[in-house]
């Protein structure tokens, strides 16, 4: 079964703001969605907007709503405001991946593990960072792995939080 990957606003974006969007695209070709609520996070700084709105017009993502009258707009809802007791409220954005990648069991894109945690291992999903995707793209010759440290130095330029200094060193970590 070939899943899709549900982004949230912060994975997205991290990979817009340096212009490394066509790595999630060759990566996950033809299978990438992103909510309604992520859109509209996104529409708000101007250039976002156009390379997404660019994306959508080719197909080359799917945006995707979430029905209120169902069980995931249930979810959703609870998830932002009144979530059970151990769970945090997050964000519309976080929360609408979430339920969309449940919702099609697919791969969740987020990088805010301190909140999204417990929710992936609630639901156990399979879920991917910014770091592991670039992980990915190396993995599939997409980029050498200086090609790795520039981005990712652009990236941290771009006050993306990332999980260290450099590629090559969160590279020594993945094995």
């Amino acid at each position: 079964m070939i899943e899709s990957l549900f982004l949230d606003t912060d994975c997205l974006s991290t990979f817009l703001v340096v212009g490394q969007e066509n790595l999630i695209l060759q990566l996950y070709a033809g299978r990438i969605g992103i909510p309604q609520q992520v859109y509209a996070e996104l529409k708000k700084v101007h250039f976002m907007k156009n390379k997404v709105d660019t994306l959508l017009k080719s197909n080359r993502i799917i945006l995707y709503q979430i029905d209120a009258s169902t069980d995931s707009g249930a979810l959703y809802l609870k998830m932002i405001t009144n979530p059970d007791k151990g769970y945090k409220i997050i964000g519309s954005g976080e929360a609408s991946a979430i339920v969309l990648a449940k919702q099609y069991k697919g791969i969740l894109g987020s990088n805010n593990m301190r909140d999204i945690l417990p929710y992936i291992r609630l639901f156990d999903l399979k879920h991917r960072t910014s770091a592991e995707i670039m992980v990915e793209a190396f993995e599939q010759h997409l980029i050498s792995e200086g090609q790795g440290n520039v981005i990712w130095r652009d990236m941290l330029q771009r006050n993306r939080k990332l999980p260290a200094d450099t590629f090559s060193e969160f590279l020594a970590t993945q094995n």
